[in-house]
């Protein structure tokens, strides 16, 4: 399956599969399309599925009481999307995932996961290793936004995610950054003097 290949390619960068094992894996996923818009995950369900991101972007982001968004991250090409809170512990989930842009995905359910890391015990260590990194990711995050002045949490933004802000809205990288669009235009007009 062409659809499949990205995400095979991406695991081989890491560890080796056999060709038995490739075909045991592409027998486990699905390759899907969303639309823009479209809600991966609500608050409140249950996480289900991990999501590989072949193109496209979703955001991660939880709605507190008074219906503002607060984004956690983004996802982009070549990474992960889920919440892993509820999908480890199969509790309701704390935050929404939606596409922010037609969006193709290759989906792993949790079930078809358990099979895969039976079947292949070294994608239990891959999938480790990125929920490792995503844990490392988030604690940076968190230390960003406790430390860095918005103005430096903007100049990391970019870093990490350099094509992205041509992408979308400068409301939600404001967001992003926990901070108002007005701040950040008068951040971005800085930069630009």
């Amino acid at each position: 399956m062409t659809e499949t290949k990205p995400l095979t390619d991406y695991i081989k960068q890491h560890i080796a599969l056999t060709d038995e094992e490739s075909s045991f894996l592409t027998s486990k996923i699905h390759f899907k399309k969303y639309r823009k818009r479209d809600m991966l995950l609500s608050q409140g369900d249950i996480c289900k599925t991990y999501y590989f991101i072949l193109s496209g972007a979703t955001k991660t982001f939880y709605l507190d009481k008074a219906g503002t968004e607060h984004i956690l991250t983004f996802c982009i090409e070549n990474w992960w999307a889920a919440d892993l809170g509820s999908l480890i512990s199969q509790t309701p989930a704390a935050y929404n995932i939606q596409c922010l842009e037609n969006t193709s995905m290759i989906e792993i359910p949790l079930d078809a996961m358990e099979n895969l890391y039976l079947k292949i015990p070294k994608l239990e260590r891959f999938f480790r290793k990125i929920v490792e990194r995503a844990y490392v990711a988030t604690q940076n995050r968190i230390t960003d936004a406790f430390s860095l002045s918005a103005k430096e949490q903007y100049t990391a933004f970019q870093k990490r995610y350099p094509q992205l802000e041509q992408r979308i809205p400068q409301y939600m990288v404001a967001s992003y950054l926990g901070i108002q669009p007005q701040s950040l235009s008068r951040i971005r007009k800085e930069r630009k003097a």
